[in-house]
């Protein structure tokens, strides 16, 4: 209740509209892009509590040290250790295998701008669990964010890949010389 009361404010206050599809009704990999500021989070967190999503994300382990931990285990963090990324995608499996109802927000690009392709993790662990992919945006330029399509992955990594640049392909970001265009690693290899 206060999550959605606090969402409400922040919509109403906001100069940004949220624009979104309905919240998906079963689990999904929901993917943040492109995601060039940290301020993204802000949006992320307004975003699923309006629409009653129970959140989960991913963060590089150094957001959760110290005092910060805790309360961004509360807000739904699960920390990353990027040293071993492949972890990462075996534990969320077990997660949604084990029963775990969530929306798992993934931001592949990240923030820094040095990555010339999306991190595949978001592809490999919707893949293994079976969940849909859910196209979750900031756009700059019309001053809008919220959620698109819904999408079933279905294992042809460009096919996929291409419906997802499609729909991002005039979605700006905070800093548009960070955007990170939609393309993973294996698509290079398959080419």
């Amino acid at each position: 209740m206060l999550q959605r009361l606090t969402a409400r404010a922040f919509w109403t206050f906001s100069r940004w509209k949220l624009v979104s599809e309905p919240a998906p009704d079963r689990p999904t990999v929901l993917i943040g892009a492109p995601h060039t500021s940290n301020s993204d989070f802000a949006f992320m967190l307004a975003i699923t509590w309006q629409l009653g999503i129970d959140l989960r994300w991913l963060g590089k382990k150094s957001l959760f040290h110290g005092w910060r931990g805790p309360i961004m285990r509360t807000l739904g963090g699960i920390p990353v250790d990027r040293a071993d990324p492949g972890r990462v995608v075996s534990e969320m499996v077990e997660r949604v295998q084990s029963g775990e109802v969530f929306g798992l927000v993934v931001t592949p690009d990240g923030t820094r701008g040095a990555h010339t392709h999306w991190k595949s993790g978001f592809y490999r662990i919707a893949l293994e669990t079976g969940m849909p992919v859910t196209l979750g945006f900031v756009d700059r330029t019309t001053k809008t964010t919220g959620l698109g399509p819904t999408l079933e992955l279905t294992g042809n990594i460009g096919t996929d890949m291409d419906r997802i640049r499609t729909f991002y392909a005039d979605k700006t970001g905070f800093h548009p010389d960070l955007r990170v265009e939609p393309r993973l690693r294996e698509e290079d290899e398959t080419d």
